[in-house]
C-alpha cells in the first residue's frame, strides 16, 4: 500500500514537471537559431511565438503565411501546442487525484495509486509525443538548415515528461514493495459482498 508520504513526494515532483511543462509552453525557445560573426542576431521559434533580434519583437507563429505555404509544418507545429496544453489539463486532473487520494483515508490511498499513475503516465506519453514531432520537425524541414539548435523548452518538455514518467514509476513501485501502513481493517458490513 503507497503511504501518504510517497504520494506527498509524488505531488512535489508533478509540481516541478508541471513547472517545466508551464515553461516550455511560455518560452519561445524550442529552436533558435544564432548566426553573425559575434552571434548577435537570433531568432527563436517557440509553440506560438517566433522572436527575432534583428525586429527586437516576437510575433505570432505559425503565421496564416506559414500555414499557406506550408500546411503539413504548420499542421504539426500546432498539433506540439494542442499537446502540450493537454498535458497541462493531466497534470492539473493528477493534482486533483492527488488531493482524493491523500485526504481520502487508506481505502483511497491502497486503490488511488492506479489513478494517480495512470494520469502521470498519460500526461508523460503526451509529452513525449509532442517533444518527438519537433524532433522530427526539426530533422526533416528544410526551414531548419545547419545553424538551427533545439533549444530550452525542447530540453523543459523531455525533462518534464521523463519526472512524470518516473513519478509514475515510483509510486507504483512504492505500492509493492512499501509494507502495509498497518492498524487498519476494511470493517465488513452485513450486505458486503467481498466475493469470498
Amino acid at each position: 500500500m503507497t503511504r501518504r508520504v510517497v504520494y506527498g513526494v509524488g505531488v512535489w515532483c508533478t509540481a516541478a514537471a508541471t513547472a517545466m511543462t508551464l515553461a516550455a509552453i511560455i518560452m519561445p525557445r524550442w529552436v533558435h537559431l544564432q548566426s553573425g560573426l559575434t552571434g548577435e542576431i537570433t531568432v527563436s521559434y517557440g509553440l506560438h511565438k517566433k522572436c527575432s533580434s534583428v525586429t527586437g519583437t516576437c510575433e505570432p507563429f505559425p503565421t496564416d503565411q506559414v500555414c499557406t505555404n506550408d500546411e503539413t509544418f504548420c499542421t504539426m507545429w500546432r498539433t506540439v501546442g494542442f499537446l502540450m496544453s493537454f498535458s497541462v489539463i493531466i497534470e492539473l486532473a493528477t493534482f486533483i487525484a492527488y488531493a482524493v487520494v491523500i485526504i481520502g483515508g487508506v481505502q483511497h490511498r491502497s486503490y488511488g495509486w492506479k489513478v494517480v499513475c495512470s494520469l502521470l503516465g498519460s500526461a508523460s506519453l503526451v509529452q513525449a509525443a509532442g517533444m518527438a514531432i519537433i524532433a522530427y520537425v526539426f530533422d526533416h524541414d528544410e526551414r531548419f538548415f545547419p545553424g538551427w539548435k533545439l533549444d530550452v523548452s525542447w530540453a523543459l518538455c523531455t525533462a518534464s515528461w521523463s519526472v512524470l514518467a518516473l513519478t509514475g514509476i515510483g509510486i507504483g513501485a512504492a505500492t509493492y514493495a512499501l509494507p502495509d501502513e498497518g492498524g487498519y481493517e476494511l470493517i465488513r458490513g452485513d450486505d458486503d459482498d467481498y466475493g469470498y
